[in-house]
């Protein structure tokens, strides 16, 4: 049995976590057996997938497969963009530079606030009434 190569990198955003693995092919990208087009149905959240690709020209090289949990669509977009420039960087240390430029190597450390004790939400608070 041939082994081919293959890559994997994680990638995380908010509350999702992407596992990435990338293998020498036409271009396809799968995301949890779902092609592309199929599970992100936001063509902003397929733009951001592909943005790391495009920018390494490496379009066309390389099939995707990406298993995503947790989060919401834009979260798991932004993982698997992570994961995607990780894999990239790994693969050919030349890209590297170009990634980190385009920030595509930053983990996004964003997330959100915890509600706190005596509040409705992290920061809104109940009406006040005078009387």
């Amino acid at each position: 049995m041939v082994e081919t190569t293959k890559f994997t990198a994680t990638g995380r955003r908010k509350e999702a976590v992407a596992r990435i693995r990338l293998f020498p092919g036409k271009g396809q990208i799968i995301v949890n057996h779902k092609m592309l087009n199929e599970y992100f149905i936001r063509e902003t959240d397929r733009i951001i997938i592909r943005q790391p690709l495009e920018m390494t020209n490496s379009m066309n090289k390389y099939d995707i497969y990406a298993d995503v949990r947790g989060g919401g669509l834009a979260g798991q977009a932004g993982a698997v963009r992570l994961g995607i420039a990780r894999v990239l960087s790994s693969i050919d240390a030349s890209l590297k530079e170009a990634l980190r430029k385009g920030g595509f190597l930053t983990r996004d450390p964003r997330m959100k606030e915890r509600k706190k004790y005596g509040r409705k939400g992290a920061r809104k608070r109940f009406q006040w009434t005078k009387r």
